[in-house]
């Protein structure tokens, strides 16, 4: 069964919202866990059912619960805080198939580089005046310049998982 969204502008609910991420370091033995705690963004959902949108993180907001590796992360050698405040996912097509399974192409942006980036992520919750996509997928951080990388201790691909909740627009 095919979940219809209503065509029109979404915006996000940023209190029912959260952009995670996890990565193995310490050569593979820790796994570091973190979350954006200002996370922004918009949708419009087209008559022929696609979707466009933007989701903009605030890069200064990761928080691993850790302060000194927070300020290390927010630093030149990852995300550059400074000079790259904000991390940005520009939707270019989301298309509904096979149910509830939304095949999303768009392009990652982070300190100044950007890539494309795909995924298929899970319709949840849907309703006339709000919608939750869930996401999990992974990426290479150096393709994006994150090199702070001292004795190899991390390598391999960063998990990033979302839960994104939109709220129907006033029209």
């Amino acid at each position: 069964m095919t979940v219809a969204v209503e065509t029109g502008t979404w915006q996000l609910d940023r209190t029912a919202t959260t952009v995670a991420l996890k990565h193995k370091t310490l050569w593979g033995l820790v796994t570091v866990k973190g979350a954006f705690a200002t996370v922004d963004g918009q949708g419009e959902v087209r008559t022929d059912g696609s979707a466009v949108g933007t989701v903009t993180l605030d890069a200064a907001s990761l928080d691993t619960k850790h302060a000194t590796r927070d300020e290390h992360l927010r630093g030149s050698g990852f995300f550059d805080v400074e000079n790259h405040p904000e991390i940005t996912f520009v939707v270019r097509s989301a298309e509904l198939r096979d149910g509830d399974q939304v095949h999303v192409i768009g392009q990652l942006t982070a300190r100044g580089i950007s890539r494309p980036q795909s995924f298929t992520a899970q319709l949840s919750d849907a309703s006339a005046d709000a919608v939750t996509l869930n996401a999990e997928f992974s990426l290479d951080r150096e393709h994006f310049g994150l090199n702070g990388n001292q004795l190899g201790m991390i390598r391999g691909l960063t998990t990033v998982t979302a839960s994104l909740r939109f709220k129907r627009s006033a029209a």
